[in-house]
């Protein structure tokens, strides 16, 4: 399927964080995007942006692990009404961007075929190519949101083979589950600080102070 036909009518740009369980990091991730899009753009819908999550071995209809919840209220985002999926085929079809805790989600992502490769990588990653995009190669903002964050997402597949990650544990986020409350702060500091470049990319809005 063709990025034109990937979300809404080609309308939307539809962003799919990946993890294992998909309680733990995606979660997070998906959350803490929100409120980041919530906090540059008061409604991420208006720009055309939708952020789900899913699990390669997802707890299908498992509510939020509770110390990813608690970490998520601690960062101001919103747990709540939060339910687990199984990543199904239809996910990475519709998905615009597709950003994993890790290279094996990664891996598995893009072997479910849907000319997935262009468009999964790990968060981490995204977040390092991102940094080295210089945001004036972008379409400006008024030629809407959607359009400016597919250019993105195929700027950042053109740098991935020359732009390459300094050890193989820098664009990994590791798993939190059963780790102590300490540990999923660190995790959820650690998705907020890759987030943070990523969302100023796709809306051409920094980070309120």
């Amino acid at each position: 399927m063709s990025p034109e036909g990937r979300g809404i009518a080609g309308t939307s740009f539809r962003i799919l964080h990946v993890s294992t369980g998909n309680v733990c990091r995606s979660p997070i991730t998906e959350r803490l995007t929100r409120h980041a899009l919530v906090d540059r753009l008061g409604d991420p819908l208006v720009g055309g942006l939708i952020v789900e999550s899913a699990g390669t071995w997802g707890h299908e209809g498992a509510p939020m692990e509770a110390h990813a919840a608690t970490v998520l209220g601690e960062l101001g985002a919103d747990p709540s009404g939060f339910i687990g999926r199984e990543l199904l085929d239809e996910h990475v079809i519709r998905a615009d961007l597709v950003l994993t805790a890790t290279r094996d989600h990664r891996a598995q992502v893009i072997s479910m075929g849907h000319s997935a490769g262009l468009r999964t990588f790990t968060l981490k990653e995204f977040t390092r190519l991102v940094r080295a995009i210089d945001p004036a190669t972008l379409p400006p903002l008024d030629d809407g949101m959607v359009e400016r964050a597919r250019a993105l997402v195929r700027a950042a597949a053109a740098l991935r083979g020359w732009l390459l990650a300094p050890s193989l544990e820098a664009d990994e986020v590791h798993d939190p589950y059963g780790a102590p409350i300490s540990f999923f702060r660190s995790i959820g500091d650690e998705i907020q600080v890759a987030l943070d470049p990523v969302v100023t990319a796709l809306t051409g809005v920094g980070a309120r102070q």
